[in-house]
């Protein structure tokens, strides 16, 4: 005998002792009589007893059946309490989301619009985690994350939400007193700083619109986990750095940071919102997704076309 109790056969015997009919608790429960019979005869043989008396035109509890019919009403009441619940917050945004984020993009893009979304989902908490390290959304416990990388645009697990490009810059004094590189294999005779996360720590490689190919291997005083970290020695006019656009933009269009080898491009990869299953995706998450949608499809942070 399984150790697990008969949840069906207690519920269909809750309902029939209810309805006083084994038709009409049928008909409440939307199976057949065949059903219901045989749950309660499972349930009897399970027990050792009979718990209703059976003729042609008559139904009634015995003792034993009266004894356990109040305690089985009530876990059936408390299982359609709990389900309906469940429904009401699968359906209605509410509850904690766990988001992780890029610690210097959810510091720029993410925290200001948290306040737009709260007061759209007053029901939601976020629990937000920020960190350049990539997580474990599952072994972690994270319902969703936002990352910026070269993934496949698969609809199951991570929904692109926008390009992000990398740009490698420097300070116009930089340039003045270093000068200009011309072509990425410049780049070995100046000083290129490291940001710890990038996919390839140590290369930065290359493509321009003949197809042309090109990795090199930066060296620099500074190797960083956050890429925030490197903008004061690059602003300084010490060194070469690229950036992602969401980084760079203000420095850019203010004139303070120079794009350097723009005939050349580094891979394009994109702003991403993943979660473990896009397999029935609560609520809260999904409320999550399309703000996101809404408000960093299109973001002014975009210096490539």
């Amino acid at each position: 005998m399984s150790l697990l109790p008969d949840f069906e056969g207690l519920a269909m015997f809750a309902k029939v002792a209810e309805e006083r009919s084994f038709a009409g608790a049928a008909r409440a429960l939307g199976v057949s009589v065949a059903t219901v019979s045989r749950a309660v005869a499972r349930l009897e043989e399970r027990l050792g007893a009979r718990l209703l008396n059976r003729t042609s035109r008559q139904l009634a509890l015995t003792e034993f059946g009266r004894t356990i019919a109040d305690s089985a009403l009530k876990i059936y009441r408390e299982a359609e309490e709990a389900e309906g619940a469940a429904r009401e917050m699968s359906a209605r945004p509410r509850g904690v989301v766990r988001l992780a984020v890029p610690m210097s993009f959810g510091l720029r893009w993410v925290a200001p619009l948290l306040p737009a979304f709260f007061r759209e989902y007053p029901d939601v908490q976020i629990d937000l985690h920020l960190s350049d390290a990539t997580v474990d959304l599952v072994g972690q416990g994270f319902d969703a994350a936002l990352r910026i990388a070269v993934l496949p645009d698969s609809s199951l697990v991570a929904r692109k939400l926008c390009p992000v490009a990398q740009i490698v810059v420097a300070s116009p004094e930089y340039l003045r007193t270093r000068g200009t590189p011309r072509h990425p294999s410049e780049l070995v005779d100046h000083p290129c700083l490291g940001y710890t996360y990038r996919a390839r720590i140590d290369v930065w490689r290359f493509t321009n619109a003949d197809g042309e190919e090109i990795a090199i291997k930066p060296e620099g005083p500074l190797r960083v986990t956050n890429a925030d970290a490197l903008l004061p020695t690059v602003l300084d006019g010490l060194a070469i750095a690229e950036f992602p656009e969401f980084i760079a933009a203000d420095h850019v269009r203010a004139g303070r940071l120079i794009p350097i080898l723009e005939d050349w491009h580094m891979a394009r990869g994109g702003l991403y919102f993943v979660t473990p299953s896009a397999r029935a995706r609560p609520a809260k998450v999904e409320a999550l997704a399309e703000f996101f949608v809404k408000h960093l499809s299109a973001p002014d942070w975009r210096l490539v076309s």
